[in-house]
């Protein structure tokens, strides 16, 4: 899977998920059906945002982004459906194109430490998935422990 499809399947699913828990809160705060909603469609849309979050540093590494403009990459998970147009806009400007680097150029910036780990981890894929995988679990699962936002009501 290129870094582009990676990219914009996180991006569209983060989208999707925005409308569950948006649903889920007209089921509970419009339609009175109580809060079965936002609990399922929240606990979609906080684990597939967190997801995008870290694929968003991902390909933002891969792909050279600045670090603002990783950071920017992530803040669109946060404004409902935003992450479509920061794709569509990637996507034009070519900040999505090419494969993953897994190996070092003649490019400076390949000598750096984030660089040559990304690079490692790249050419372990199956590591990387399951590190990817583990990490974005018990992050959900210590997120959940603290409680939803806003308390329990």
């Amino acid at each position: 899977m290129s870094p582009r499809l990676f990219y914009r399947t996180l991006a569209f699913a983060e989208a999707v998920t925005w409308t569950l828990l948006i649903l889920g809160l007209l089921m509970k705060y419009v339609w009175g059906l109580g809060d079965i909603g936002v609990r399922v469609g929240g606990s979609i849309h906080g684990f597939v945002f967190l997801a995008y979050a870290g694929t968003a540093v991902l390909v933002g590494l891969n792909q050279r982004w600045s670090v603002p403009l990783i950071g920017l990459g992530v803040v669109t998970a946060v404004v409902p459906y935003a992450t479509i147009p920061f794709d569509l806009w990637a996507d034009r400007t070519g900040r999505l194109d090419g494969t993953w680097r897994r190996t070092e150029t003649d490019d400076p910036r390949d000598g750096t430490w984030i660089d040559r780990l990304l690079r490692w981890f790249l050419s372990h894929p199956v590591l990387l998935a399951v590190l990817f995988s583990v990490a974005l679990v018990v992050i959900f699962a210590t997120l959940l422990t603290i409680g939803p936002p806003g308390g329990d009501r």
